[in-house]
């Protein structure tokens, strides 16, 4: 099931800002593991790079330290009620 914002797109909110990191970090994994693979698969068809491993290693370090800011950074339970109580 796809990731879905059922609110209005309020960049103060810190529940959507939380769910844009989310959705950014998905974005950086999947180009990472589409990158890597396609990488990987073209080194053991036909064409070795001694640094592969390097690349891929630097890479994974960069998403980890992103997927530890995504979880560092996310709202505490009451983000939810800071402004949608306030405009009904």
């Amino acid at each position: 099931m796809p990731l879905r914002w059922y609110g209005p797109a309020d960049p103060n909110n810190a529940t959507y800002r939380h769910f844009n990191r989310v959705v950014n970090f998905c974005l950086h994994a999947g180009g990472f593991a589409a990158v890597n693979s396609g990488l990987w698969f073209v080194q053991e068809m036909r064409h070795p790079w001694s640094h592969l491993d390097l690349w891929t290693e630097a890479w994974l370090g960069v998403l980890i330290v992103h997927l530890l800011v995504v979880i560092r950074l996310r709202p505490g339970k009451d983000a939810d009620t800071d402004t949608d109580t306030n405009e009904r």
